[in-house]
């Protein structure tokens, strides 16, 4: 699973005495755990497209946070959170194209708008942007 990858890179950055990047993992870890009470008090199995939702909403919360860094003139921290951003980016799957989006659409026998969403959200899960489906689907 992802989490146990982001365990041993957080114990490596430890080892590396690399604060910026174990302070990222902390936050991840920290949103997962938190979702995983949620889950386990709600009887779900926590997935890995569970992880990488979590992953998408650290790395967009990060690049807001380094947005105002940068507002506020402080670029110190603003690298520190670019650090942050590159150290979890990593654990991000590979996001399909739209061209790769465009051949599934096209193979689905019903191409009706709920159709082609729900079976992206249940076969494609955190590998792939859903309004780049719609983008797609629209442009069909």
């Amino acid at each position: 699973m992802i989490i146990d990858d982001i365990k041993k890179a957080k114990i490596e950055a430890m080892k590396n005495k690399d604060s910026v990047k174990k302070n990222a993992y902390d936050f991840v870890i920290n949103k997962y755990m938190l979702q995983n009470i949620e889950f386990k008090a709600q009887n779900k199995e926590f997935k890995d497209a569970d992880m990488v939702a979590i992953l998408q909403k650290s790395v967009k919360e990060l690049a807001e946070e380094k947005e105002n860094y940068v507002k506020a003139g402080n670029n110190e921290m603003a690298q520190e959170i670019d650090v942050q951003l590159k150290a979890v980016e990593v654990f991000l799957p590979q996001m399909m194209s739209k061209e790769e989006i465009k051949k599934i659409i096209l193979s689905l026998p019903d191409k009706s708008i709920p159709t082609v969403m729900k079976h992206f959200k249940s076969q494609y899960a955190g590998k792939v942007d859903m309004r780049d489906v719609q983008e797609v689907l629209k442009s069909l």
